[in-house]
């Protein structure tokens, strides 16, 4: 059942506000661009179709050309493929190494939970941007080794959260009879910690990804990002910062890219769909 009140949208039981819908939406955009991406660009992303470098929007090229006179749109859409997948691919992979690890510190607890927190702890003072130049500029800057340094950089944080989250929930009565009754470990970790702490583990995901997005951005504007041919919206405002000047939309249009993900994704986390008690309301 579909109800709609004021700014809400209130859908099977649960309840979005407008702020969540359009979130929703531009995120959603991107994720099929990111997708669709070589099926949506008019021209290949390497093509010089221009003469005329910063060009402006035409009819002909929608968002103007680059500094080699290259179609913008097709950059722009080919460069969410590489900065939405290798966020998503880094995300994934710190969150399942974190979350899996301080569900298990904390249902073993004792010297194993100690000597994992410190050393995770020591790794976490590290700056993440400091340790990603290193990472980067000693091994290279393929697409692997992007993600597993970016998975590397954000997973001792998700360690320290669900960790968190994990030992309130050891406390718990259910947990201690599921103990008594004999089970183990890993079924105490899968059946009664990690359900009770789905929710404030998918918000910790989404604003995992936005920093993610950032210092990959950030890296790419460095250079020892995503590497030419190829490009991520932080490697295009790199490589079109000249036209800052001017004003033209090679420049403009991925920052603008990398704006309306991040803030997306942040405003739905702070929006959430949440549980309408009350279907009549």
């Amino acid at each position: 059942m579909m109800l709609v009140s004021g700014f809400r949208l209130s859908y099977w039981g649960f309840s979005f506000n407008l702020v969540g819908i359009v979130a929703s939406v531009v995120i959603l955009f991107w994720a099929v661009v990111a997708i669709f991406a070589p099926l949506l660009t008019p021209y290949p992303i390497g093509l010089i179709v221009d003469y005329d470098y910063f060009g402006p929007m035409t009819s002909e090229f929608w968002l103007g050309t680059d500094y080699l006179g290259r179609d913008m749109l097709s950059r722009v859409l080919y460069g969410a493929r590489y900065t939405v997948g290798i966020a998503l691919a880094g995300v994934f992979l710190a969150c399942f190494l974190g979350v899996t690890l301080g569900m298990a510190a904390a249902s073993i607890g004792g010297l194993f939970d100690t000597v994992l927190s410190r050393f995770l702890d020591a790794f976490n003072s590290i700056p993440s941007l400091l340790f990603g130049l290193v990472v980067v500029a000693a091994v290279g800057s393929t697409i692997p080794v992007l993600i597993i340094t970016l998975a590397l950089i954000y997973a001792p944080g998700s360690y320290r959260f669900s960790r968190a989250l994990a030992v309130n929930i050891n406390t718990m009565d259910f947990v201690t009879v599921a103990k008594a009754r004999g089970e183990g470990t890993l079924y105490v970790i899968r059946e009664e910690i990690f359900p009770n702490i789905i929710s404030p583990v998918l918000a910790d995901f989404g604003l995992r990804f936005v920093w993610i997005v950032l210092l990959l951005s950030g890296l790419s504007f460095l250079g020892i990002g995503v590497q030419p041919p190829n490009a991520d919206w932080g490697a295009l405002v790199r490589e079109n910062l000249g036209a800052l000047p001017f004003g033209a939309p090679a420049v403009i249009v991925p920052s603008f890219a990398i704006a309306s993900l991040t803030i997306s994704v942040n405003m739905l986390i702070d929006n959430l769909p949440q549980r309408v008690r009350d279907q009549g309301e």
